[in-house]
């Protein structure tokens, strides 16, 4: 039975079933529940998720269950494999007399069973903790940006409600507002479309005010938060860096010490 399992155990096998699944997910998205089609790549779901769910079996009599669940990996395949269960209970639930409708808006969690596809990424234990560092190192950053994205928000509010734009109605859109023009993408519609009919002096201080807003937090203020963030999630890559630096240097040192020492001698 055993070697049987194992074969459930391949990681080259799991990962070409993985992407098989993110195909049949998407290829499935073109079709509707009538056709033929959509059916045959429901069947092909219900098969892989299957497959998954003999595959955590397999584990879990080969490791044991408590061991089994040491690994923080292992623990998310159960969360997954879980999640995907409801798609393959409606794929069965044509039964009659069983109605398993409320199923439905549970099958998308299927779409989960992907993201086991993390797991074979190279040094993907390596990027989690760094990416984990650079969050703790960059969240006060981030927070503070929030927080000048709120105030510039209600200090737009209060200065442009009464010109009736879609922009600044209330607070929390204008809100959302400063918060578009942060991230830079069409920042200039917005200033464009408050100018229009505007004196030229006015049209002249709009542009000026939002150029400031793209320019101390769009530009600087992001780029701020960006450099955080890489510099702290590649720094323990910088620290090993210097520690094999130092070792050379303190090899170098040892060298001239021992050549020093050997000219001594020979010279007395």
């Amino acid at each position: 039975m055993k070697p049987i399992l194992k074969i459930f155990l391949n990681e080259r096998l799991v990962l070409t079933i993985i992407i098989s699944n993110i195909l049949v997910l998407f290829t499935q998205g073109y079709y509707h529940p009538g056709e033929k089609s959509y059916h045959i790549l429901s069947a092909l779901d219900f098969y892989i998720t299957l497959f998954f769910l003999v595959e955590l079996i397999a584990k879990v009599n080969l490791l044991g269950i408590r061991k089994y669940l040491q690994s923080g990996w292992n623990k998310l395949d159960f969360l997954l494999i879980v999640l995907a269960i409801p798609s393959g209970i409606k794929y069965l639930g044509n039964l009659e007399g069983l109605d398993l409708s409320f199923l439905l808006a549970l099958r998308v969690l299927r779409v989960f069973k992907t993201l086991r596809l993390f797991k074979f990424i190279p040094n993907i234990a390596h990027l989690i903790t760094g990416f984990k560092r650079a969050i703790k190192a960059s969240f006060l950053v981030a927070v503070a940006m929030f927080l000048i994205i709120i105030l510039i928000g209600i200090l737009s509010f209060y200065m442009f409600k009464s010109w009736d734009h879609e922009a600044f109605k209330n607070p929390l859109i204008s809100i959302y507002s400063i918060f578009k023009v942060f991230t830079v993408e069409g920042w200039y519609e917005l200033p464009d479309s408050m100018a229009s009919g505007k004196s030229r002096i006015t049209e002249i201080l709009i542009h000026i005010y939002f150029s400031a807003i793209v320019l101390g937090g769009g530009i600087i203020g992001l780029s701020i938060v960006n450099s955080i963030f890489v510099d702290t999630m590649v720094s323990d890559n910088n620290d090993d860096l210097s520690e094999k630096i130092n070792n050379i240097e303190t090899k170098l040192d040892q060298l001239i010490k021992n050549q020093l020492s050997d000219e001594t001698r020979e010279n007395s």
